[in-house]
């Protein structure tokens, strides 16, 4: 890795520190700054992989919600078998989709992708095997996420898959900050300094709220999906697989 591709973006301390934006500088850094920030991301992105294998279906389409530079859309495109089936992703973030477009182009597969640019809340799921929401339901305003989960079990065929990753809040506030440490040691161990630490943490607080493992739970039984469990936790990330 160059030292430009390396994340270095809350290394000075800063007068100011702004919201944290998934922007220019922060795309130039981001591969780095997920495998150093987020435990296990290797292996919830594999598995997604995996479970398109099993899940999507010929003739279906695919959606990644929040796709920024198309890991887990580049992880289904080579792990679908699947006939006549379409993956499409969708992000807010310009910079972020324009270089998930020439991320998708660069690795040729045999089931066509489409990235947009667009807010995932404007975005009709249909006729939908598959839906991932990899790290992206904790910065949609929180009174919209179970229309958002509505809105993704409605375009899902019966028997279909939501992924759901998401850094996660416990109720019980002696583990959470348990887990908060576990979570900065992680940092740390990665070569993120305190101050670092400190300032990303900041910059995230008013962008990314998280919910409790029952809150997440209970929108899943509410949107329509039968089954829904977490298969993975590391510290405070989760991953859950919900089915409709």
């Amino acid at each position: 890795m160059q030292p430009s591709d390396t994340d270095l973006i809350f290394s000075n301390k800063q007068s100011k520190i702004k919201d944290f934006a998934f922007d220019a500088q922060v795309v130039e850094v981001f591969p780095d700054m997920i495998s150093r920030s987020v435990p296990g991301y290797s292996t919830i992105i594999d598995t997604i992989g995996r479970l398109s294998q099993q899940y999507v279906c010929d003739n279906s389409q695919i959606y990644d919600l929040g796709c920024s530079l198309g890991a887990a859309t580049l992880a289904m495109r080579k792990a679908i078998t699947a006939k006549n089936c379409k993956i499409i992703g969708i992000d807010s973030s310009s910079a972020m989709v324009e270089r998930c477009k020439m991320h998708v182009s660069a690795f040729k597969g045999n089931t066509p992708v489409e990235i947009i640019e667009d807010n995932i809340l404007n975005i009709e799921i249909k006729n939908a095997s598959m839906v991932v929401l990899n790290f992206t339901l904790q910065f949609i305003e929180p009174e919209q996420r179970q229309q958002l989960l509505n809105n993704i079990a409605a375009g899902l065929k019966p028997g279909g898959l939501l992924l759901l990753s998401e850094k996660i809040a416990d109720s019980d506030s002696v583990c959470n900050e348990l887990l908060i440490d576990l979570h900065h040691d992680f940092k740390r161990a990665n070569g993120y300094s305190e101050l670092e630490i400190a300032q990303k943490r900041t910059a995230l607080e008013n962008v990314m709220r998280t919910d409790t493992l029952d809150t997440h739970l209970s929108r899943l039984k509410q949107a329509g999906f039968r089954h829904s469990a977490p298969w993975f936790q590391c510290f405070n990330f989760f991953s859950l697989i919900a089915i409709k």
